[in-house]
């Protein structure tokens, strides 16, 4: 039986997909940096071996699943060349393996990991469901007939897909390094719409989604009338939502959720219109929804003293916006301080001023050095140029951040894709 040797086993895509190839009895192993990564706690506790990078990890007889952040200059996939061994891109493997289930691919700029594990989470409590999430989770279930996984339009990695189903949340420009313009990001989609098989389901109030074709239905869900499925009556509380579902303009049924903001209301809105149109059954739905505990890094809380800290995977004003949004709705009382850390020079140069209107949503912000990627890790601009679009923001250090304990009874949002994490480990074990 091959061995999969996943090169960048850390990777949130690679680990997830290592664990669904894991739990389906395969043999599994992988190497990667030796800094530590979130993703590498849950390929730990499945036993999954992880190797630090080095040629001599390659043996006959392997498989070689390569993550998209390693070129073929790699030592490890070098030394598969040499041997002959069968190499295969993440994203390609992912398309060949999808056609043994009914596939749902969940993407678009925003709210893609958070929908993937509400949908999965939905559909398991009806069907046998095996699921690829972006948060670094993973789960192959003998038996299953679903699959649910996280597509990224990033590079169009998405296109080497050919589900069954695509929930489209919204299109956005993000990826500037990638990406030219929005047009650029539309014409992706509308390439990945084309290889969809039975039905996509696109949030409809999205105007770059409204003008999507496709050879299969389109149903479009969201918050305006013309909608096929449309939420309405929305009740906010600090303990959740709930809200009616009208299925062209029919009264349906009503749901309650245990999040908070609108995009919250349209991920579940999503789900909701899947599982109508798989015919599962309503009760399941509405049951599964109010007991889903979320996803990692999107608004994971803490309560430490008199403040709540919240790790969120916001990189992107649209996604500061409703993560701003979602802790005033469940705080209104408290004071909302934002720490943010942006996300590569070209992200932060492309979009410096919408950065500052998002940020200027809360009541104080931080900001933390711009984190640099693998494929960029300098740029002309500064975090000062951010923090001069602020008023009345600050530059936090990880020696400096007992600031943060000026701000009694509030609550503290840590947002980034980076190594934010490290400003809140700092701050907590300052704190204890």
């Amino acid at each position: 039986m091959t061995i999969y040797h996943f090169v960048g086993i850390k990777g949130s895509g690679m680990s997830a997909l290592a664990q669904v190839l894991h739990d389906m009895k395969f043999q599994v192993q992988g190497s990667d940096v030796e800094k530590r990564f979130f993703t590498q706690l849950a390929l730990e506790q499945s036993g999954i071996t992880i190797l630090p990078f080095q040629k001599e990890n390659i043996k006959p007889g392997m498989t070689i699943i390569a993550g998209n952040a390693f070129p073929d200059t790699h030592e490890e996939i070098q030394e598969a060349m040499k041997l002959g061994l069968p190499i295969i891109r993440y994203h390609r493997f992912l398309g060949d393996f999808m056609q043994n289930f009914t596939s749902i691919a969940i993407t678009g700029a925003h709210g893609k990991t958070s929908t993937t594990g509400l949908l999965s989470h939905v559909i398991a409590g009806a069907k046998p469901t095996s699921f690829l999430i972006g948060d670094g989770t993973g789960k192959g279930e003998e038996g299953a007939e679903y699959f649910v996984f996280e597509a990224c339009e990033y590079r169009r990695h998405f296109l080497s897909y050919f589900p069954d189903y695509a929930i489209m949340t919204n299109i956005d420009f993000d990826h500037p390094d990638y990406f030219a313009n929005i047009e650029d990001v539309f014409s992706a989609f509308q390439e990945m719409a084309v290889q969809v098989k039975k039905g996509i389901f696109a949030y409809g109030d999205d105007e770059q989604l409204q003008k999507i074709q496709a050879k299969v239905p389109v149903l479009f869900y969201g918050f305006g009338e013309e909608n096929d499925y449309q939420a309405k009556n929305i009740v906010k509380t600090t303990h959740g939502t709930s809200f009616d579902v009208f299925i062209r303009n029919t009264y349906y049924d009503n749901f309650s959720i245990p999040t908070f903001g609108d995009h919250s209301v349209l991920n579940a809105l999503s789900v909701i219109g899947v599982c109508h149109y798989e015919e599962i059954d309503v009760e399941v739905v509405k049951e599964r929804l109010q007991t889903f505990q979320g996803v990692k890094r999107r608004f994971s809380e803490k309560r430490v003293g008199t403040q709540i800290l919240i790790d969120d995977y916001a990189h992107h004003p649209t996604e500061i916006r409703a993560t701003i949004d979602a802790a005033k709705q469940k705080y209104p009382d408290k004071e909302i301080v934002a720490v943010f850390q942006p996300h590569t020079f070209t992200r932060t140069q492309a979009f410096l001023e919408d950065f500052a209107e998002s940020l200027r949503q809360a009541d104080k912000t931080y900001l933390c050095e711009i984190f640099g990627s693998a494929r960029e890790n300098h740029g002309k601009l500064t975090i000062k140029d951010l923090q001069d679009k602020i008023e009345g923001s600050k530059v936090l250090s990880e020696e400096n951040t007992a600031v943060l304990n000026n701000h009694d009874n509030s609550v503290i949002i840590f947002m980034g894709a980076g190594d934010i994490q490290k400003f809140q480990e700092s701050y907590e074990k300052q704190l204890s």
